[in-house]
């Protein structure tokens, strides 16, 4: 039987961890709580509902990106909840998605399945290390093109960019940042912040 932990940070579902490794299928039977569960490399985490600032820092970037990428035809944006079944026993709910116009293909009925061009994650002090470790080092993996980290404490945005072999040192800014995977859409953080 699975059990589905309730904590107030990310946390590993240790009652299955040891035993079995998750799959979509198991994902599809959690039953609907206000936490947010995703599974890593067949691990489950269960992550708390985000809180006011994380939502309006999220919001606000996700208004500037529907503007400057979805409102020109250059892609599609998602915001949370939104699963991403980004490989076999890997289903995530980033942020914010981002897809150029060649990849719409990727958006399903129910899930985005596949490797989205911009994966983007709004830091909480209960999810930070979650985020900057466990995900960055996934979505490094799964061949994600580009990945930014937001903190909206410090404000800034860590632009994280795929290279040959994996991703190189963060571009850190808080004034305004350009998408590497669509280089004419650049983001006033001003906006944001």
């Amino acid at each position: 039987m699975l059990r589905w932990p309730t904590a107030a940070t990310p946390t590993m579902n240790t009652a299955t961890a040891r035993t079995r490794r998750w799959t979509y299928a198991d994902y599809c039977r959690i039953p609907p709580d206000r936490n947010r569960h995703e599974i890593v490399d067949g691990r489950h985490f269960v992550n708390p509902a985000p809180s006011p600032g994380h939502q309006s820092t999220t919001g606000l970037l996700y208004f500037e990106l529907v503007r400057l990428v979805e409102k020109t035809g250059k892609g599609r944006v998602f915001i949370a909840p939104i699963d991403v079944h980004l490989a076999p026993g890997t289903v995530v709910q980033p942020d914010i998605v981002v897809l150029r116009r060649k990849n719409a293909s990727l958006v399903g009925a129910t899930k985005i399945t596949g490797v989205p061009d911009l994966l983007i994650e709004v830091l909480s002090p209960s999810n930070r290390d979650y985020d900057r470790r466990i995900k960055l080092g996934r979505y490094e993996r799964a061949g994600v093109r580009e990945f930014w980290l937001v903190d909206p404490g410090a404000r800034t945005v860590e632009q994280f960019v795929r290279r040959r072999l994996g991703y190189g040192e963060p571009h850190r800014t808080g004034d305004a940042v350009t998408l590497h995977v669509m280089r004419t859409v650049t983001i006033d953080l001003a906006e944001v912040w």
